[in-house]
C-alpha cells in the first residue's frame, strides 16, 4: 500500500464505512483489491447475528466457508498478529492471510497465487481495525437499518435450518429403521451403517444446535453483558442502578433483540441519569414466551426530555416489530417501557432503501418529513447550511427520488415520524 497517498486510503476507508452493514466486505475487498490482490474475502464476526460473514469474491468460496472453519481458524489467532499459511476454508485447505482483531472480529483473505512474505500487511491490519471497530459500533447502537436487516437474515436461516432438519432428519430415520430391520442377513454391514446414519444424525442435531445457539442467547446472559456495560456508563455518577434480573429459566432470545434491548437501556439510563436530583434507576426485564419486556425507572422530579428520548428509542424499537411508552410526571419520575416481540413476522422483510441511509441521513429524513428547509435543519442540528445540503443530497440519491417533497413522502410512508 506504499503506492497510495495516505489522503486516498482515508477516503477508501470513509466509504467503506458508509452504507449497509451487509456489504462493508464488497466494499473493504475493493479498497484492498489495488495493494493485496485476492480472489476471495471474508470478514467474520460473532457480533452480528444476522449476517456473522461479510463476504466478497468467488461464489465458489465466500458461499461455501463455514462458520466452523472460521472458528476453527480464529482460535489459533492472537490479537493484531498477521497470519500467512494454510487454513481450511470452503471445504479444503488453502494459503491465506488472517487477521483476527481485538475485537475478536477476524478478516480472512485468500491472495491471489502464492502467498507473498514480503507484502506489507500492517496498513491492511490497521485499516482493519477501524472497519471493525465501526461493525461493532453499528452493531452495539442497534441502529433500526441494522435490526431490521439482521432480523430478516435470523429468520431466513431458521426457516432453511427448519427445512434442512426436517428433510435429513426424516431421511435418516427411516435409513435407521430400514437398518434395524431383522430382514437384513448381514449384521456387520448393517451395524456399520447404522453407526454411520446415527452419527450423520447426531452431526445434523449438533450443527442445528451451533446455529441455534449463534442466532440467540440466554436472556440472562444477554442481562450479564448489559451489567457490564452500565458499569462503565455510570462509573463517574453518584446514581445507584437496582437491576432485576429477569427469571433464570427465561428462553433464549434473538441476537439482534437482545442488542436492541441493551441499546434502549443505555439510552435511557444516559437520559435519565442527566436529570437534576436522579439518585437511583430501577431496569427490569421480564421475559414471556412472546415478549421481552423492559422496564426502566428514576427516582426524580419528571423533568426528562420525553420527546428526544421518544426520537432516539422509537425507530429502533418499532423496527423489530415492538412498542415503547415513555411518561414523565412532575413530581414522580420518569419511566421508560419498551415491549420486544420474540418472534420475527411470518412474512419474509424485504430490503427497503431505508436501510441505506445513516442515522445523520434519517434524522435528516425526519426533518424533511417536517417539512423544514434547509437552514432550519441546520440550526436545529447544530451543523452548517452546506452539510445539511451534503446530507439532503445523500439521502435523495439513495432514495432514488428528485425532490425533498418526494424524499417526505416515501419516509412519510415508511413510518418516520416528522422531528419535533
Amino acid at each position: 500500500m506504499n503506492d497510495t497517498a495516505p489522503d486516498e486510503l482515508l477516503d477508501g476507508l470513509r466509504d467503506v464505512l458508509v452504507g449497509r452493514l451487509s456489504d462493508i466486505g464488497r466494499r473493504f475487498s475493493a479498497l484492498l483489491a489495488g495493494t493485496v490482490p485476492h480472489s476471495a474475502l471474508v470478514i467474520f464476526t460473532r457480533e452480528c447475528t444476522g449476517r456473522p460473514r461479510k463476504t466478497a469474491g468467488d461464489p465458489d468460496i465466500v458461499d461455501r466457508v463455514t462458520i466452523a472453519e472460521l472458528d476453527s481458524l480464529r482460535a489459533g489467532l492472537d490479537h493484531g498478529r498477521i497470519f500467512r499459511g494454510q487454513a481450511t476454508i470452503a471445504g479444503r485447505p488453502r494459503e491465506v492471510y488472517a487477521i483476527l482483531d481485538r475485537t475478536d472480529t477476524l478478516l480472512v483473505i485468500v491472495p491471489t497465487g502464492a502467498l507473498s512474505r514480503t507484502l506489507p500487511l500492517e496498513t491492511a491490519r490497521s485499516m482493519f481495525g477501524i472497519v471493525a471497530t465501526g461493525i461493532q459500533l453499528q452493531v452495539q447502537g442497534a441502529s433500526p437499518a441494522y435490526l431490521a436487516e439482521s432480523r430478516a437474515a435470523s429468520a431466513e436461516r431458521a426457516r432453511t435450518i427448519a427445512e434442512l432438519t426436517e428433510v435429513h432428519a426424516t431421511t435418516l430415520e427411516t435409513l435407521l429403521s430400514t437398518l434395524r430391520s431383522a430382514d437384513l442377513d448381514d449384521g456387520r454391514a448393517r451395524d456399520a451403517a447404522r453407526e454411520t446414519a446415527s452419527a450423520a444424525l447426531i452431526g445434523l442435531r449438533t450443527a442445528v444446535d451451533t446455529h441455534r445457539e449463534f442466532a440467540e442467547e440466554s436472556v440472562v446472559t444477554a442481562f450479564a453483558r448489559l451489567r457490564g456495560e452500565l458499569r462503565g456508563l455510570l462509573r463517574h455518577r453518584d446514581i445507584a442502578l437496582d437491576l432485576v434480573e429477569p427469571a433464570v429459566a427465561g428462553r433464549a432470545v434473538p441476537g439482534e433483540l437482545a442488542h436492541a434491548a441493551r441499546a434502549v437501556v443505555r439510552g435511557a439510563v444516559l437520559a435519565l441519569s442527566a436529570q437534576p436530583e436522579v439518585t437511583r434507576i430501577r431496569i427490569a426485564w421480564l421475559c414471556s414466551e412472546s415478549d421481552l419486556v423492559v422496564d426502566i425507572r428514576d427516582d426524580g422530579r419528571g423533568l426528562a426530555d420525553s420527546a428526544d428520548l421518544d426520537r432516539q428509542l422509537r425507530p429502533r424499537v418499532e423496527s423489530l416489530g415492538g412498542a415503547v411508552e415513555i411518561e414523565s410526571t412532575a413530581g414522580w419520575g420518569s419511566r421508560v417501557l419498551a415491549t420486544l416481540p420474540l418472534h420475527a413476522p411470518t412474512a419474509p422483510t424485504t430490503h427497503h432503501a431505508l436501510t441505506d441511509l445513516g442515522p445523520r441521513e434519517l434524522e435528516v429524513l425526519g426533518h424533511l418529513v417536517a417539512g423544514r428547509r434547509n437552514r432550519a435543519i441546520a440550526e436545529r442540528l447544530g451543523v452548517s447550511e452546506s452539510t445539511v445540503k451534503f446530507h439532503v443530497a445523500g439521502v435523495l440519491r439513495k432514495l432514488d427520488v428528485a425532490t425533498r417533497a418526494e424524499a417526505a413522502a416515501l419516509g412519510s410512508e415508511a413510518g418516520i415520524r416528522p422531528t419535533l
